[in-house]
């Protein structure tokens, strides 16, 4: 099975599952997550107060129904959680059709497709169904019924941590609070979790955050606010699966080394790179004025720019293996150059130095990329000033970062050159 199916198989796992920004849905999620990787959970009481915002009551659901005349489920959130608004309150009722139309929503321009809603901090109830499904639905009196709770609990988040050569982090972040959502949500989470499983020895510490959008950020944020100086770069993950070609969103710096990294990452590909906005997902909490992090964020199409988004269309038949593998190997590449972006400093900087007398020639004898190889050498001395990164030097020379990566290796060896 290649990875990208071993993907798929976790979101079609994760699917069924009734995720909103706290409650059991995420922690049986976690839970499943914690399977390919060790997690360290985090429980946040409600009420804790996080910069502006307050940690929400807790919502849970066991069923929700509405029921005709003879009792069949007309709408039945057994069928899709979908059809339930998030954290919608309590109800036992019977009610006519045109009393339940004001709780009922749909897409009249996608008749088809159930949408998603939720009402997280004004509490209300609601159904969503599929515009043709409630075209069918006779005049008459109706049962209404949603078993959930609204009550004090905990917001619910996950980290796990790959200890690297240096203390400063790099943050990656997926959100685990929309029900059945497959590219939005877990496509993204899929893809987190199995970056993290190939990550060995790096340079950086790298910390993976598994938590819900907007008020599980801010919550991290504020609970780690005095170590924040530690992350050094950050990437936010959502999208990830659809068949639309990668799209990297800067940071609000717009000119962060995680910024360049991708952009050079994608090149040779069909990308497209955006300016930074302050909507979308927790790349907006990050670079938020009072931290201005290194954060970007990778995608496939972005949010609301597909007509699935937000909609029961975004199934996991939607994903694609192929897609989510993609966007992984753009992952992976991205850290290993960002884990082998240095500065050097020539330490014979007066003239070339000879560097056959240093073997340096003789190693290369037989490489098919000889050539190649040593002109990265002398690209990598020649900008050994400090100044220039090995980024640098490999967009300036148009040579592959790993070839530049490897000379500046060889020379540190022969104490050429020096971070």
């Amino acid at each position: 099975m290649t990875a990208g199916e071993e993907m798929h198989a976790l979101v079609e796992r994760l699917y069924p599952l009734c995720r909103s920004i706290t409650g059991d849905g995420v922690r049986r999620t976690l839970e499943i997550v914690s399977e390919y990787l060790p997690l360290e959970t985090f429980e946040v009481p409600t009420g804790t107060e996080v910069f502006d915002w307050t940690v929400p009551q807790e919502w849970n659901i066991r069923d929700a129904y509405i029921a005709d005349a003879s009792g069949r489920r007309v709408v039945d959130f057994r069928e899709s959680n979908l059809h339930v608004v998030g954290y919608s309150t309590p109800v036992d009722a019977r009610m006519t059709l045109e009393q339940l139309r004001p709780h009922l929503h749909t897409l009249p321009e996608q008749p088809s497709l159930v949408p998603y809603r939720t009402s997280y901090y004004s509490p209300s109830w609601g159904f969503c169904l599929a515009q043709e499904a409630l075209d069918r639905l006779p005049d008459g009196e109706y049962d209404v019924r949603i078993d959930s709770t609204v009550d004090d609990g905990q917001l619910t988040y996950a980290e796990h941590v790959v200890p690297g050569q240096v203390t400063d982090e790099v943050i990656v972040s997926c959100h685990t609070c929309h029900p059945s959502l497959a590219n939005d949500n877990l496509a993204g989470i899929a893809v987190a979790a199995f970056l993290a499983r190939e990550l060995k020895n790096p340079w950086y510490t790298y910390r993976f955050l598994f938590m819900p959008g907007t008020i599980g950020a801010i919550t991290w944020l504020s609970r780690n606010a005095e170590r924040i100086d530690k992350v050094k770069h950050g990437l936010v993950l959502a999208c990830a699966g659809d068949s639309g070609q990668l799209t990297y969103k800067k940071s609000r710096r717009g000119d962060a080394e995680i910024d360049r990294v991708l952009q050079y990452v994608l090149r040779g590909r069909t990308h497209e790179v955006v300016e930074f906005s302050p909507y979308g997902y927790d790349e907006r909490q990050f670079c938020s004025p009072g931290f201005n992090l290194g954060v970007g964020s990778l995608s496939r199409t972005p949010y609301a720019r597909y007509p699935e988004y937000h909609t029961s269309g975004d199934n996991p038949a939607f994903v694609l293996p192929e897609a989510m593998e993609d966007t992984l190997a753009v992952c992976r590449d991205a850290f290993a150059v960002l884990d082998r972006n240095r500065r050097y400093l020539n330490l014979s900087p007066y003239g070339e130095p000879q560097l056959g007398k240093r073997g340096l020639y003789d190693s290369l004898g037989g490489r098919s990329d000889a050539k190649q190889a040593q002109l990265a050498m002398l690209w990598v001395l020649n900008l050994a000033d400090g100044e220039h990164s090995l980024l640098d030097v490999a967009e300036r020379s148009g040579l592959p970062f790993d070839s530049v990566a490897g000379a500046a290796h060889a020379l540190h060896r022969a104490e050429l050159i020096k971070e």
